[in-house]
């Protein structure tokens, strides 16, 4: 349950000393206290090596509304987990007489106040692995799949403007870029409509202007299908695509204009006519057989992933195969990072399966070396971010995997928000369609994904409403473009890296992953009922605005204030600045929340929207159909208190 009047704590940097400590280090973690509360003493509570440890917390300041607790964790362990507990009454006894009173004493963690004993899998964390680059903080991604989002006038057929490339393999089906897409499950991967680097360098000033500062690529390497997922070598950029030299060119010019760019590399398969599968398939008992995964039920044959016989999966058990992927400046990980070579990080597909099969499990093994390829190849400035479609607790600690795409903790929650009442699609795999729930449902999903990884992996993972694998965000609300703003909004005012998958902005639309991988309309620039959407655009480019301009928004904690129905309120809270976020599905009456709860805000000003009523009483928050308000003032927090000299750091 939200409650405005409860204790907070996360890992952003209003709550923490030290977002990157180093083994050993001292950490102070501080909790906010409301008055209401009823707090009379406060504890933290760790488990160095294994054993459970109780910290004492000292009030470092207090005012008319709240009380502020502060402790100080020594960093014994890589991950140091721990909770708060709050005393209330400093003992048990009088409760039968004075019912009225608060229980003696409640538990503290990332999914808030509880008033019984919890696991730990929901502890607040802090990690002294190495820190991610400092760039993707306040990082906004753009996603485009090659083949469908530009093509450069190199490639375009004589005289027919956007006709079928003339150019291509045999085994491409060649379209028209205004061709609708083959959604057939065998012709439609083979389509291509022709799509190339050079194209999109030339497209560059768009992504500008809409202000995002990462360019992903889903892959470049060449393969037998236009999503390229079904890699034939890793040695090279294909030549559809311009080759080599379009990717440095591509990268060049977006750092000039201040971006990032980003690769996707298949960790967990390859296609069946890569270099390294024709060499096991000609000799199976040679070195090049032992990178491939056999069935051992079926002997002389290969698994695949899910079944796929085209998409081989590699067997990191084998020596050979990691020294190929992450062994040194040679490896496929590495010569494509850095300047002039093409990529600024990773984004890893299907990570969640990389190195897993029956008894075997090298996932993180798999993960710490993709991320000590990345940092030696870019002295610690890469990015590495892994597709994660479910819980990915295990799997983002932070040693391996920056982050992971967030599809549990944002995106599915978020459509069972904004999914239309006559549109129920279904969510990567699931056999049941999705359902619509009421905000309080939403937030508590959110909150209870986000409470299992460390705060500084919530951060570097990415949001999305939609990608190239899912339903288009217009089409999942029904093409009610009030709701694609709400969609927007969400993305643009929540913790994480948003990304903003090529042509949401302008309102393209699909059923799911194949049908939404349409070709990004620039002929319908300017064009009246066409399908690029410039009021659309525009609402976007001010909320991507919004966020690059807000410490709060880019880098602040997260607070709930109130869930219900069709409105979401919320804090994000930064020591340089607080914001107030009303969010609404719907047309709502008045949601107030107490003074105590905003301390200072009535000192703000809007940043968006009208339909915040914010003073010295507190805030009310209506609407009268989907919108985002957003109110914002400085923040009021003490100054971190001094540890003291005879701290023994918990342990």
């Amino acid at each position: 349950m939200i409650r405005a009047a409860d204790p907070h704590h996360d890992g952003s940097p209003l709550y923490v000393s030290d977002p990157t400590p180093t083994p050993g280090s001292v950490v102070s973690v501080r909790v906010r206290v409301p008055h209401e509360a009823r707090v009379t003493g406060v504890h933290v509570r760790t488990t160095p090596d294994g054993e459970q440890f109780f910290t004492d917390a000292r009030v470092v300041a207090t005012d008319a509304v709240e009380t502020w607790w502060q402790a100080d964790l020594t960093c014994h362990n890589p991950v140091t987990n721990y909770r708060f507990l709050l005393d209330s009454v400093g003992d048990a006894e009088g409760e039968a007489e004075h019912p009225d009173r608060p229980p003696a004493y409640r538990w503290l963690n990332g999914t808030g106040v509880h008033l019984r004993d919890v696991p730990d899998a929901a502890d607040f964390r802090v990690v002294t692995y190495p820190a991610p680059p400092a760039w993707a903080r306040g990082a906004v991604v753009y996603q485009v799949f090659p083949d469908r989002f530009a093509r450069d006038a190199t490639v375009e057929p004589a005289g027919d403007v956007g006709g079928p490339r003339t150019d291509l393999p045999d085994w491409a089906a060649p379209a028209r870029w205004d061709e609708g897409v083959d959604i057939d499950r065998d012709s439609g991967p083979v389509q291509v409509c022709g799509g190339t680097l050079d194209g999109v360098r030339e497209r560059l000033d768009h992504l500008v202007d809409l202000g995002v500062t990462v360019l992903y690529l889903t892959p470049v390497f060449p393969g037998r299908s236009n999503h390229r997922y079904d890699a034939t070598t890793f040695d090279r950029v294909d030549p559809l695509l311009g080759g080599d030299e379009a990717l440095v060119r591509l990268q060049e010019a977006a750092h000039e204009r201040g971006l990032k760019v980003m690769g996707d590399i298949t960790t967990n398969h390859t296609g069946d006519q890569h270099d390294w599968f024709r060499a096991a398939q000609a000799d199976p008992d040679g070195p090049a057989g032992d990178r491939y995964v056999r069935d051992p039920d079926r002997p002389g044959e290969w698994v695949s992933w899910l079944g796929v016989k085209t998409l081989p999966k590699l067997d990191h058990r084998d020596p050979g195969l990691r020294e190929a992927l992450t062994g040194g400046p040679g490896s496929v990980i590495e010569r494509w990072l850095g300047p002039g070579h093409g990529f600024d990080g990773w984004r890893v597909d299907v990570a969640n399966m990389t190195g897993r099969y029956r008894d075997v499990d090298l996932a993180h093994d798999v993960a710490r070396d993709t991320r000590a390829a990345v940092d030696r190849a870019t002295g610690g400035e890469g990015l590495l971010v892994a597709e994660h479609t479910h819980d990915h607790s295990a799997d983002a600690l932070g040693d391996g995997w920056h982050g992971v795409m967030n599809y549990s903790g944002f995106t599915r929650p978020a459509w069972t928000w904004l999914r239309a009442p006559g549109f129920a699609p279904k969510f990567l795999g699931s056999p049941l369609r999705v359902p619509r729930l009421g905000a309080d449902l939403v937030a508590e999903t959110m909150r209870e994904f986000s409470a299992l990884v460390p705060w500084r992996s919530l951060a570097h993972s990415m949001t999305l409403v939609g990608s190239h694998d899912t339903t288009r965000v217009r089409t999942l609300v029904g093409g009610d473009l009030g709701q694609v703003v709400v969609a927007a909004a969400m993305l643009l005012t929540m913790p994480g890296i948003p990304m903003i998958t090529y042509g949401d902005e302008v309102g393209m639309q699909g059923d799911f992953g194949e049908d939404g991988r349409r070709q990004m309309p620039w002929a319908d620039r300017g064009r009246p009922g066409g399908a690029w959407d410039e009021d659309l655009l525009e609402t976007y480019r001010s909320l991507v605005r919004l966020r690059r301009g807000s410490p709060a928004l880019s880098e602040g904690g997260m607070r709930w204030l109130h869930a219900d129905d069709d409105a979401m309120v919320f804090l994000r809270e930064h020591p340089d600045q607080t914001v107030l976020v009303h969010v609404a599905r719907a047309a709502h009456g008045g949601v107030e929340v107490p003074a105590h709860a905003i301390p200072g805000s009535a000192a703000g000003r809007s940043l968006h929207g009208t339909g915040l009523c914010v003073d010295e009483t507190g805030a009310r928050a209506h609407a009268d159909g989907p919108g985002l308000d957003v109110w914002s003032w400085t923040t009021a927090a003490p100054d971190w208190d001094p540890v003291p000299a005879d701290h023994r750091g918990g342990w």
